[in-house]
């Protein structure tokens, strides 16, 4: 089983380049993040000529989240249980591949840092924690059905100085604050395994490199896209891949594609 996250930046702004990729890669399961569009607006058709069908949790201009799956989808739910979001960050699903079930989300982390014209304003990063603490209780739940689990998508956090080009610039950034990278380490510790960091311990893995001119070329990336696999899926783990080739490609998003792939 092939399963696939990429922060698209607007699904409709590169649908020619996600149809490409599909066709050439042809995962099981895609989780996509900013796809920044509504349901009426989201190119359903052109994915469904890739053999994928797609549920969404949209929202004009900002955020959104998608699962593709070339297996039938149920939905069990849209936004994280018992906590109150008007952002479209958190969509969950569950299929069934070669008689396995699974539960797969595609999730998108607040930023957290604050806006530019009013730095001192903290409430961003106060709603990226609660939007943490409530990830963390409702994963914790997901591990007690003992099926396999599936979390992925663009989590904002930077979780070492070895996922990030240059530490010291980034001290007192929302995505590599201790209160951050402590509730992922948390989430970690209740069972979920980082596929990219079981498989290479030290290389540096970057899913995300600016526009700025220089910074694809000169490396000067962030890993801050994640899998991560229950237990019983982690004994399964076979490979787990950054497609920095993608991030090459014309119109790219500033990410690219993280690929986990576990036995049948």
């Amino acid at each position: 089983m092939k399963i696939a996250t990429l922060n698209i930046n607007s699904v409709n702004a590169r649908i020619a380049n996600l149809c490409d990729w599909l066709g050439q890669h042809q995962p099981d399961v895609l989780l996509l993040q900013e796809i920044k569009t509504e349901f009426n607006n989201f190119p359903f058709f052109d994915l469904q000529m890739q053999g994928y069908e797609t549920k969404i949790l949209g929202q004009k201009g900002y955020n959104g989240v998608a699962i593709l799956s070339r297996y039938p989808l149920t939905l069990r739910t849209e936004n994280l249980p018992n906590f109150t979001d008007e952002n479209a960050r958190y969509l969950e699903c569950e299929t069934v591949i070669n008689e396995q079930k699974y539960i797969i989300a595609s999730l998108y982390l607040p930023n957290g840092n604050p806006p530019y014209n009013n730095p001192s304003d903290n409430s961003k990063f106060a709603y990226k924690l609660r939007w943490m603490d409530a990830l963390l209780q409702h994963a914790d739940n997901l591990l007690q059905t003992q099926k396999n689990v599936v979390l992925g998508g663009d989590f904002n956090v930077i979780l070492t100085p070895h996922d990030v080009y240059n530490p010291e610039l980034f001290k007192g950034d929302a995505l590599y604050r201790p209160e951050v990278q402590n509730r992922l380490r948390l989430l970690l510790r209740s069972g979920y395994c980082d596929t990219y960091r079981a498989l290479y311990p030290e290389p540096n893995g970057y899913t995300f490199w600016d526009y700025n001119a220089g910074s694809l070329q000169n490396d000067l990336g962030l890993r801050i896209d994640y899998i991560l696999s229950s237990p019983a899926l982690t004994d399964r783990l076979v490979s787990c891949v950054v497609d920095r080739d993608f991030r090459t490609w014309e119109k790219a998003s500033d990410h690219t594609v993280l690929i986990a792939e576990f036995e049948d």
